[in-house]
């Protein structure tokens, strides 16, 4: 797969971390490779760089791109949510909690409704509920509540109904079948397609990324050495509003970052990804 990754906020992710030569750093979300590539050169021949992902392809991808850097970068096909399990102790630590260009440009992983694939959207597909699962089997209330929660969608009661009705006619497993019925209830407004948000909230529910972030950073700090840097990259309110609030209750460190780091024009023209991107830091003691 030739896809290129740009690591998002690079600049100011390196100059927040800290990062110097024999460093012991954990790239949470390891993708295609873009931050840790940049963690690796930063740390040097006596650093280490632990590299976790959910998606055995993208770590499959990044090892072959990175082959050049050894045994120097460790990658370890699971969530940064088990750090603890592999690390006991590092200096730094980056969350990137933006999903895989790769997920979306591939339709038979059914993340997108651009082209039509099976309703799987699966970081890891071991094993696990899908979005097919969900939407076939979950309750008209528990659909509406993930809608509203999880995509902030105005019209969750009437998208629930509308798959409640459709499955009574047939099994929903089609990513562009999905968002066919979803199209019928909720009119366009604007460039946002009128599935988009529904397709959010079923990738969040399917991978539990709310719960994934929560662990990720608890385990995080608890693995950071003194004086260690935990850096976390959001895309949209609802996560940053988690990292917020954890980075705030947590008691044996300090938040670096008042307000939230984001792109400069330069970024954002350059890689739009990087326009709803906000970066915090925290410090332990």
């Amino acid at each position: 797969m030739n896809v290129e990754h740009i690591p998002v906020l690079a600049k100011e992710v390196l100059e927040g971390l800290a990062l110097s030569e024999g460093m012991i750093i954990v790239d949470g979300t390891c993708g295609l490779g873009g931050h840790t590539r940049l963690f690796a050169e930063a740390v040097g021949k006596t650093g280490l760089v632990y590299a976790f992902d959910k998606d055995e392809r993208n770590l499959r991808i990044a090892k072959d791109r990175l082959s050049d850097f050894g045994d120097r970068i460790r990658f370890i096909h699971d969530s940064y949510a088990r750090v603890a399990d592999y690390v006991s102790s590092a200096n730094a630590m980056l969350l990137d909690l933006g999903y895989s260009s790769a997920h979306v440009d591939d339709p038979t992983r059914g993340f997108s409704f651009q082209a039509d694939g099976p309703l799987d959207m699966r970081y890891d597909i071991r094993g696990g509920v899908t979005a097919e699962d969900i939407v076939n089997s979950w309750s008209k209330d528990d659909l509406t509540t993930i809608f509203r929660r999880y995509g902030e969608e105005p019209r969750a009661p009437h998208i629930a109904k509308a798959l409640f009705d459709a499955r009574r006619k047939e099994r929903i497993t089609r990513t562009v079948q999905l968002a066919d019925i979803i199209s019928s209830v909720v009119r366009r407004t604007g460039k946002t397609h009128p599935a988009t948000r529904v397709f959010q909230a079923l990738r969040i529910v399917v991978n539990d990324e709310f719960g994934a972030v929560e662990e990720g950073i608890v385990q995080g700090i608890s693995c950071l050495s003194s004086h260690g840097r935990l850096a976390v990259l959001s895309f949209h309110s609802l996560e940053d509003r988690i990292v917020k609030q954890l980075f705030l209750q947590a008691q044996d460190g300090v938040v670096l970052t008042k307000k939230p780091l984001i792109a400069s024009r330069e970024e954002q023209r350059d890689n739009p990804r990087s326009r709803s991107a906000k970066l915090r830091i925290f410090q332990k003691k």
